[in-house]
């Protein structure tokens, strides 16, 4: 019989992350065929979300908690859980109820075919800013790491286990997992599922978290950007030479002009802002570099729940 597991990462979801938990047991036993897990990472949560993953650890033998030392992020969270998973097929989805677990089939189906298998929602109950920072994480992922047009990357999924074994060859911090997922399989599709209202709460993605976001994927995965500051460079420069041309014919053909100290000014603001931005772009892959020269760690593990194998954290 295969093991599905089911990875959750939990933050501010004491309420909301038991009705997940009954949700997917449902599902499976109505399905029939399939045994499971399922690995709730608690990211350092304020609330009281670790109490509640002890709780349905002591119900449920197949309930399995992490509570990780500090908030390293739902990326981070994720690689956790996939560290200490057993199952042959992985569904990770969120604990905040708009994920549709009665539907994990269908995305479980198409893994006959396919490697990796995203939802696709028909319309998305997410707030305005949520929906902005999806689109532009959208199209960063298909401009650093050449995802389709018409793929999209969600974070309800589910993979064949070989899929993970390849996301946990990366060791380094600030794990960014669709540019993992997309770098171990080109056989990936989406599936239309529901998308549902959340059942408590707000989404824990702030602007600094989004943008914190974004700078990971810019850095962790393509050297596109650095590529796109030496094209920035040399337009710059080609637009710095030729603006030297022109004064120098302007004051031959016209001797008594005088050049506009605004003009000078601007363009000299210009240039070093845009030298200071491409320095802060190289700053930080060299200050990734240094991290992961000195293994900082993905996550920090300060508890286990309802696992009786040790292992060691990354």
């Amino acid at each position: 019989m295969e093991k599905i597991s089911f990875v959750i990462p939990c933050y501010r979801s004491e309420h909301t992350i038991g009705g997940v938990v009954d949700e997917i047991a449902e599902t499976v036993t109505a399905h029939g065929g399939y045994d499971y897990e399922i690995i709730l990472v608690n990211d350092n949560s304020p609330d009281n979300v670790m109490h509640t993953i002890r709780d349905l650890a002591a119900a449920n033998p197949r309930v399995r908690g992490l509570d990780l030392s500090r908030n390293f992020g739902q990326h981070s969270a994720i690689m956790a859980g996939f560290t200490y998973l057993t199952g042959a097929i992985v569904v990770c989805l969120d604990d905040d109820g708009q994920t549709p677990a009665n539907e994990m089939f269908r995305l479980i189906d198409k893994l006959a075919d396919f490697d990796l298998v995203f939802a696709e929602y028909k319309s998305k109950h997410h707030s305005g800013f949520r929906n902005f920072g999806s689109k532009v994480n959208d199209l960063m992922a298909r401009w650093l790491l050449s995802k389709p047009k018409d793929l999209k990357i969600m974070s309800y999924f589910a993979c064949k286990r070989y899929v993970v074994d390849e996301v946990l060859r990366y060791e380094n911090p600030y794990p960014y997992m669709s540019g993992l997922l997309l770098r171990a399989t080109k056989k990936v599709c989406n599936v239309e599922v529901n998308h549902r209202d959340r059942l408590e709460g707000t989404s824990g993605y702030s602007l600094k978290k989004l943008l914190l976001l974004w700078i990971n994927g810019f850095t962790s995965f393509s050297v596109k950007p650095l590529r796109f500051a030496t094209i920035i460079g040399f337009i710059t420069a080609m637009l710095g030479f030729l603006f030297g041309i022109y004064v120098i014919v302007h004051k031959i053909v016209v001797p008594d002009s005088l050049l506009g100290w605004s003009s000078t000014m601007a363009a000299l603001l210009f240039i070093g802002g845009m030298i200071m931005l491409m320095l802060g772009m190289v700053g930080e892959y060299v200050g990734r570099i240094y991290l992961s020269i000195n293994r900082s760690p993905q996550f920090v593990i300060r508890d286990r729940v309802g696992f009786e194998d040790q292992k060691h954290e990354k």
